[in-house]
């Protein structure tokens, strides 16, 4: 696994028109840019750079759409290599293009579901994967979504995705697992995987947690979306608390503030 320390912050760069909470504001490669230089200074460990929106509802991005959009910024931060990148899709064209240019993490929210020649490509890369618990497709996961016990369907569908990953080449110890919380999940059902998350945490495998700016925050506190950073730091503490080895986040500086001071709390 890359020595990223725990806690590690994952920085949001959504190179993207219509992603819930920063659509639109990065799609220049020079904005990217500026921007992933902004997330390395205030601490960010890795840059996660998305070209296909998976927000609640989103649309289908095509291949060619996707490459366009992600790989003048992937390939810049590459050849500058000050920051580690990490390409978030589930095309195995993309992260094959993204991993020659120097990404080395792959963010895939279908968890090698999505794509039948993704794992080869990471397997061949050497790079690192995360696979994310999501319930159908971005456009229709929020669909009156159900579980008989949330963390235990969401624990078993990794276990059986970590296996399929290694069975297919990948090392063990290069997967992570994200429990994908807002990914097909109620507020209730995301509120119980922070809660439980140390049963996800006992499969051994790093995990990644993604709640930074989502509804569940929302609702909880009637904050508009830019407005999160607070509920979003609370989830991202308690899910350190409880195990959690990296945070993908909007809110840079803060949310490293608060995880420094809850690491160097808890010892």
């Amino acid at each position: 696994m890359t020595a990223f320390a725990r806690p590690a912050v994952m920085g949001v760069l959504n190179v993207t028109p219509d992603s819930f909470s920063d659509g639109g504001e990065y799609l220049d490669p020079a904005a990217a840019l500026a921007h992933a230089a902004r997330m390395a200074a205030e601490g960010a460990d890795l840059v996660d750079v998305g070209g296909e929106s998976t927000r609640p509802g989103a649309s289908p991005v095509g291949e060619d759409e996707e490459l366009r959009r992600v790989m003048p910024v992937v390939e810049a931060l590459g050849r500058d290599g000050a920051i580690p990148v990490s390409i978030d899709t589930s095309k195995a064209a993309v992260a094959r293009a993204a991993t020659g240019a120097g990404a080395r993490f792959v963010n895939d929210v279908t968890a090698l579901r999505g794509d039948p020649a993704l794992a080869a490509v990471v397997a061949e890369s050497g790079a690192e994967v995360c696979l994310v618990h999501m319930r159908g497709e971005p456009r229709t996961m929020q669909d009156d979504p159900r579980y008989d016990d949330v963390v235990a369907d969401v624990k078993g569908f990794l276990e059986e995705r970590l296996a399929f990953a290694v069975a297919e080449g990948i090392p063990a110890e290069r997967v992570w697992l994200d429990p994908g919380i807002g990914f097909g999940k109620t507020l209730d059902h995301n509120l119980e995987l922070l809660r439980r998350l140390g049963e996800i945490v006992a499969l051994g495998r790093p995990v990644l947690v993604g709640a930074s700016r989502k509804r569940f925050i929302g609702t909880l506190t009637g904050r508009a979306e830019q407005e999160r950073a607070a509920g979003t730091i609370a989830a991202n503490v308690l899910a350190f608390e409880r195990g959690a080895h990296m945070f993908r986040v909007h809110d840079v500086a803060a949310t490293r503030d608060a995880l420094l001071v809850a690491s160097a709390t808890l010892g």
